[in-house]
């Protein structure tokens, strides 16, 4: 849905990212109504959330389909606020609601986290 920089001073971020696998083409409308509408509102809760940012892939690299369907970034001031976010209700919220859509739609849904660097001219 857009492209975030990291600001001036902000370095270190710690970032889960979820990616999600593109469901049946007739459940792609379903899907997007309750990704929008309930699970992205529902992450964008979670405490101790610095940066919540969605993206829909549209297409691959030199025309082929995307590796993912969609990807999501909740962005943390370290691995310990992600920590302690992780033991809040909004955060089981966020679970359950992954786990009905994983269900209900028979998509998948892989989950990183690292560090997010400043290379060098990244900053606004």
């Amino acid at each position: 849905m857009g492209l975030c920089v990291l600001r001036r001073g902000e370095k270190n971020v710690y970032t889960l990212y979820a990616i999600w696998s593109k469901p049946l083409d007739s459940d792609i409308d379903a899907f997007e109504d309750h990704y929008t509408s309930t699970h992205a509102p529902l992450a964008a809760k979670v405490p101790n959330l610095r940066r919540f940012l969605t993206t829909r892939a549209s297409e691959g690299l030199s025309g082929n389909d995307p590796a993912f369907y969609r990807v999501a970034e909740m962005s943390f001031q370290s691995r310990e606020a992600l920590m302690a976010a992780e033991q809040s209700s909004q955060w089981a919220d966020v679970r359950t609601d992954a786990a009905s859509m994983i269900e209900r739609f028979g998509v998948t849904m892989s989950v990183a986290m690292g560090f997010t660097d400043q290379n060098n001219g990244g900053t606004l």
